[in-house]
């Protein structure tokens, strides 16, 4: 057990924002690394291990730094630091703040909150075709809706085209009220929300109307070419095998194309193969293509989401596991470890019903 006292000359001069209401943040700054703090007299007192001073000393000189530059801490930049390793804390957490895509019509910058983001972000702006791939929450159809935005206002595109599968998730498409249209809206809804926190309703509704800017059904794109566009297929995940390549084919000149999805939450019917994890298998080879997967490292949501995700991610790596050792060493009924014998199903002989044969 060690005690230190922190650098008056690298502390800021209130230390209430670093700390969170009610002392929240440091609570949980010395729950992840079993130490204890005291603020007493002006001085800060660190007291566990030495390898544990030292990761809580950079994990505060972060966010000191950080609110220098006018990130104020919260939950959730305290969780991603101390996420974080050594020498990516030092050396890359100064690039988010200075990576500000646009404004929102409030004028807050819509910029990176994670270095898995800033990786997106970087993709997008260098590559024609950039796959986001990731839980709810980590920014994929936000950032790159953002990046649409700011290249239409600076004329590198002359529209943009925002798309999604109207996969029904459990409901029946047709029993929703209204026409075609007011059934696909709701399918649409995120889309125009990100566009409305960036360009204003006004603004938007004007584009809109003048064809600058389409929101619309992936059924609609067959059969066009997408010329000078910024394309965007929100929803990846729910496309089929053939519809992601109908997508992918649209892409004209001068025109980029971004396509998110999250491989954990698909409603497509059973035993059909997501278009998504079709695509990541057979383009990767392209240089063309960029495929920036997050994890829940980079949600940005409510820190309990990050938690949700991290817990299903969990699950599904043992769900996993599992098959693949069920796969391996264990086949038919319970107590049967080893390979199944040739000629054997569920470790008795193959009868001619098992081969469709009539007696």
């Amino acid at each position: 057990m060690e005690t230190r006292v922190f650098d008056r000359f690298k502390a800021p001069k209130d230390w209430r924002s670093i700390f969170g209401a009610n002392d929240k943040y440091l609570r949980s700054i010395e729950k992840n690394y079993g130490v204890n703090v005291v603020f007493r007299d002006g001085d800060l007192k660190l007291m566990g291990e030495p390898e544990a001073l030292d990761k809580v000393e950079k994990v505060l000189l972060t966010l000191i730094d950080m609110e220098k530059r006018g990130n104020m801490a919260d939950e959730q930049k305290v969780n991603y630091v101390m996420s974080l390793d050594q020498e990516t804390m030092n050396e890359d957490m100064g690039t988010l703040d200075r990576d500000v895509i646009c404004h929102t019509i409030q004028g807050k910058p819509v910029k990176p909150k994670t270095l898995g983001q800033k990786r997106y972000a970087d993709a997008l702006r260098k590559q024609m075709v950039v796959f986001g791939i990731g839980p709810a929450g980590t920014g994929k159809t936000y950032l790159a809706i953002a990046m649409a935005v700011q290249a239409f206002k600076n004329q590198e595109v002359g529209r943009i085209i925002l798309t999604r599968p109207a996969i029904e998730a459990g409901e029946r498409l047709g029993y929703l009220p209204g026409d075609l249209q007011a059934k696909i809206d709701p399918y649409l809804r995120p889309l125009y929300d990100a566009l409305y926190q960036i360009m204003g309703a006004e603004n938007f509704q004007h584009h809109l109307e003048r064809g600058e800017i389409e929101v619309a059904p992936l059924a609609y794109m067959r059969g066009r070419t997408l010329d000078n566009a910024y394309i965007i297929l929100d929803e990846a995940q729910n496309t089929t095998p053939a519809q992601m390549k109908m997508f992918l084919t649209r892409i004209g000149f001068h025109s980029r194309c971004v396509v998110t999805g999250d491989r954990t939450q698909k409603d497509l019917p059973r035993g059909t193969e997501s278009g998504l994890d079709v695509a990541m298998r057979i383009l990767r080879g392209i240089d063309e293509i960029s495929f920036i997967e997050l994890t829940h490292k980079d949600v940005v949501r409510h820190p309990l989401v990050q938690k949700i995700v991290e817990a299903y991610e969990k699950y599904d790596a043992k769900a996993k596991e599992k098959m693949e050792q069920a796969a391996r060493y264990g086949y038919g009924r319970r107590g049967n470890k080893g390979p199944r014998p040739e000629g054997q199903r569920d470790g008795r002989p193959y009868q001619k019903e098992d081969r469709g044969e009539k007696n």
